[in-house]
């Protein structure tokens, strides 16, 4: 097991101690684990640095595989047999703090036409991936991606280059929409369900970005005086880009990140698309995490009292870490994946609430392997 220590912005508490822990629904988070239980199989994921090692899943994942939970009782039994619940202290704030995201589902064409004029693009081929094995002297040490050139890797197009046609003629275009707007948001999100004009359903999800860090546009708007920050959701972002057409390309520019995407099969209508945890989404129960910070399979009791979007009092569910985001920065910090379609956007776009998270450790890792 990983000698990497528990970061001491975990605090352990005990089940009781979880607000709404009794009164959630554990099966469906039980479903979204087992489903990472499985891929593991294939491929471990990375430990996080606050210290929680991969290895130190292997006994709650063997269960899981091994013994379904059939109900919500089982489910419930499941993760306080294998787990010890820990709050996660925010570094600067009381509280953390959660957002959303979703799956759209848009009109496409697999074809240019009148209609349908902007493209999702595929990864181009000059497009690698930059490490310190390859980076040159002076590129940003954020850049992650570069372009490949006859001297070396260079800063890779930006959101307004390829936008004018920095790619245009490589045959890179998977599909054709209607909208920029509709284009720009799927970037965001990653991922989206496309209905095709023959009448057949595909999806499109990330396979990697330009590079360049992602500026979130309801801040720049905010900070132009546009819409006040507190009022900033997506539906508030659309409903200001469709009233300012002309200045569309000003404000959507400023987020110089830039998505490619590839085809992925459309499994499971249920479930969303698969995310950087390499399995599908789980509405609800998935959850993007800090990459860096936290290791993907691990579960989170989220308290968010004042998040009603979901349906109840306030959102108390058990969710998985199962995605990440550039935006998705801190310890407790978590962006909820809503589902797929207009239904799910409404709740994802108006998701800014703070939240306080309970990791659940592993037993070996908090008591050394005993039971």
């Amino acid at each position: 097991m990983s000698t990497v220590p528990l970061s001491p912005l975990f605090r352990p508490v005990s089940f009781s101690d979880l607000p709404g822990w009794k009164d959630d629904n554990q099966l469906p988070a039980f479903e979204a684990f087992r489903r990472s239980a499985f891929y593991v199989l294939t491929k471990p994921y990375r430990s996080g640095s606050m210290g929680v090692a991969f290895d130190s899943f292997a006994r709650a994942y063997s269960d899981s595989r091994e013994t379904p939970a059939s109900d919500n009782a089982s489910a419930r039994a499941f993760f306080e047999r294998h787990f010890v619940p820990a709050r996660v202290l925010p570094e600067q704030a009381e509280h953390g703090f959660v957002t959303g995201f979703y799956e759209p589902v848009v009109e496409a064409s697999r074809m240019r036409t009148e209609a349908f004029t902007v493209p999702l693009l595929s990864r181009p081929d000059d497009l690698i991936d930059i490490d310190e094995t390859n980076r040159p002297p002076g590129l940003d040490p954020y850049l992650a991606f570069g372009r490949t050139t006859d001297n070396g890797p260079v800063e890779y197009f930006d959101r307004e280059a390829i936008e004018r046609g920095a790619l245009a003629g490589k045959g890179l275009e998977i599909a054709w929409l209607a909208s920029r707007v509709d284009a720009f948001f799927i970037h965001v999100q990653g991922a989206a369900q496309l209905r095709m004009t023959d009448g057949t359903l595909r999806r499109v999800t990330y396979a990697a970005k330009s590079g360049q860090q992602f500026t979130g546009i309801g801040r720049v708007l905010a900070d132009l005086g546009e819409i006040p920050l507190e009022k900033v959701t997506m539906q508030s972002i659309r409903a200001w880009l469709a009233a300012n057409p002309h200045r569309q390309d000003e404000i959507m520019w400023r987020n110089r990140s830039y998505i490619f995407f590839r085809e992925a099969p459309v499994e499971d209508p249920e479930l969303g698309p698969i995310a950087a945890a390499k399995v599908p989404l789980t509405p609800s129960r998935s959850v993007a995490v800090d990459r860096l910070l936290h290791t993907f399979g691990t579960p989170f009791h989220i308290d968010a009292p004042s998040l009603t979007a979901f349906g109840g009092e306030g959102f108390r569910r058990l969710m998985i870490a199962q995605d990440t985001g550039s935006a998705i920065v801190g310890p407790a910090r978590g962006d909820l994946f809503a589902g797929s379609g207009d239904a799910a956007g409404s709740i994802a776009g108006g998701i800014r609430h703070p939240a306080d998270f309970y990791a659940l450790l592993p037993r070996p890792l908090v008591e050394g392997g005993s039971r």
